[in-house]
C-alpha cells in the first residue's frame, strides 16, 4: 500500500473531525439541546396562542408537556 501524495494528505488534514448529528433537523425545523432550553430549571412555561403549557423534566429524564 502506498502513501497518498503530500498534497492529498494535507487536504485530508483539513477535513473537520467533529461528529455529525445522528438525526439532523429537517428544513424548517429548529433543533435545540434540552439542557440549553431548560437552563438548569426543571420546568418551562410556554405560552402558545393564549394558552399556558408546562414542560417538565421527570426524575428519570423524560419530558412531560401539560396544558
Amino acid at each position: 500500500m502506498t502513501k497518498p501524495p503530500p498534497s492529498a494528505a494535507a487536504a485530508l488534514a483539513q477535513v473537520p473531525t467533529a461528529p455529525l448529528p445522528l438525526h439532523p433537523a429537517a428544513p424548517g425545523v429548529h433543533r435545540m439541546n434540552s439542557d440549553r432550553l431548560f437552563g438548569g430549571a426543571q420546568e418551562l412555561q410556554i405560552e402558545h396562542r393564549g394558552a399556558l403549557y408546562r414542560l417538565k423534566q421527570t426524575a428519570l429524564g423524560k419530558l412531560i408537556l401539560t396544558k
